[in-house]
Formats: C-alpha cells, structure tokens, sequence
C-alpha cells in the first residue's frame, strides 16, 4: 500500500484533534485560516488512508473511582491456546488493554481497578482462564508519560525528510 502524502496543513489539523478529536471543523478552519470544507476534505482523506480510525474519549479514571493500574504477565500453558484465551480475556471488562508478545510473557495486558483488592479479584480470574498457566503482575505508580503528540511529530518529521 503506497503510502499517503500529508503536509504541513494536514499535520496542524490531526495536532488540534488528538487534543481534542470534538473541535469543530470550523475552530480548526479559523486557526489555520483555510475553509471548514477543507479542512472536511482532508480529515476525509485521512479516514479513508486508516491515518485517521475513529476517534477516541479520554476518561478520568481515578474520578470515576478505578485508580489502581497494574500491568499483567500471562504465560500460557501452550501458544496454540492464545486465541482462546485472548476471548476469555476480552470477557474481563477491567483489562482495557492485551497484547500477544514475544520474550518473557505470551500476553500482556492492563488491568484497572478500584483498588488493590479489587485487583487480586481480576488477577485471579486471568489465572483461572483454562490454558493459562500462571500470572506475573506489577503495580503501576504513576502514569508519568502518556503522550500521543511526541510520537506523532517525530513521525511527521521523519515524512518530511
């Protein structure tokens, strides 16, 4: 698939969404002093390049009450067993994130919960997923980075030369 060309435009319009995928078209237009229609056109672009795959909300999770992060390891009995396990895993609505990966773990996922008892709680509902054979868990701090923009501008950079 060849890859789509994006300038200079395109790039300050997907800045100003991943702040906030809800700014109207027309804010946008106004800022970088072109037409809400163009700036139509080249969000379109986008989505039919998959540049652009839907758009997200951002949750306050600690607001809502599920404060405790933790990161969870999954060995698998056997790798012919990932697929069915991953559909267990999706079962869990607290995993909000699972990965298949290579080296120490077979899966990896993130874990959210309302506490650390709450935590064990899910922990113990991946070990009990038939095929998995154990969990290694590590509780996170503090979300330090989590920053979308730092990637994207290396990548424009890296288009641009």
């Amino acid at each position: 698939m060849a890859k789509v060309k994006l300038d200079e435009i395109d790039h300050q319009i997907l800045d100003m969404l991943i702040d906030n995928t809800r700014v109207p078209f027309t804010d946008i237009a106004k800022k970088l002093l072109i037409s809400a229609g163009t700036v139509h056109v080249r969000v379109k672009k986008m989505e039919d390049a998959k540049i652009i795959k839907g758009s997200s909300l951002t949750l306050d999770y600690q607001k809502l009450g599920y404060s405790f992060i933790a990161y969870v390891g999954v060995f698998l009995q056997n790798t012919s067993q990932t697929k069915f396990v991953l559909e267990r895993i999706y079962e869990i609505p607290h995993v909000t994130v699972a990965h298949i990966t290579t080296g120490k773990f077979n899966i990896f996922c993130k874990i959210r919960a309302k506490s650390t008892t709450h935590a064990k709680e899910i922990i113990f509902k991946l070990d009990e997923i038939e095929g998995v054979y154990r969990t290694e868990t590590m509780i996170s701090l503090e979300e330090s980075i989590n920053d979308k923009k730092r990637l994207m501008h290396s990548i424009f950079n890296d288009l641009s030369d």
